[in-house]
């Protein structure tokens, strides 16, 4: 008798989901909001790399790694904490989009320059202290 209750009770349909209930909204005091606090050097470099690269983008939509490298020195950031993708690929050809780098503390500014337009994000730096994997000085 028992073993007939579970084989009915296991092949019988799911029961129909409930009319559809409006999303509960948490309360304000439920939980309090994390901040996120951006290192001041950090935010620098970032607004720095990004107008560099705007300013460059401007004269020249596909910059060479020498000539990004040099710009971003200009505009303060350590050579040493530069990192430049390549501009030619193996066969010589322009690659499609130029990365750069600025190490900034425990963070990377990344930016890229694809099609003349410019996007800066903030990365952490690797493990092994750059933030482009590979040679890329």
């Amino acid at each position: 008798m028992i073993a007939a209750a579970l084989t009915v009770t296991a092949c019988s349909p799911t029961p129909a989901p409930s009319a559809v209930q409006p999303a509960a909204t948490p309360s304000p005091s439920a939980s309090p909001q994390a901040t996120a606090t951006v290192d001041p050097a950090v935010a620098a470099a970032a607004s720095a790399v990004e107008s560099t690269l705007k300013a460059l983008v401007v004269s020249n939509p596909k910059p060479d790694r020498e000539t990004l490298r040099a710009a971003l020195v200009s505009a303060g950031i350590p050579s040493a904490n530069v990192e430049v993708s390549v501009s030619r690929t193996p066969t010589g050809l322009d690659v499609d989009a130029m990365e750069a780098a600025a190490l900034a503390g425990e963070s990377c500014v990344m930016g890229q320059i694809r099609d003349g337009g410019v996007v800066v994000t903030v990365l952490p730096v690797l493990a092994t202290g750059k933030c482009f994997v590979g040679d890329a000085r």
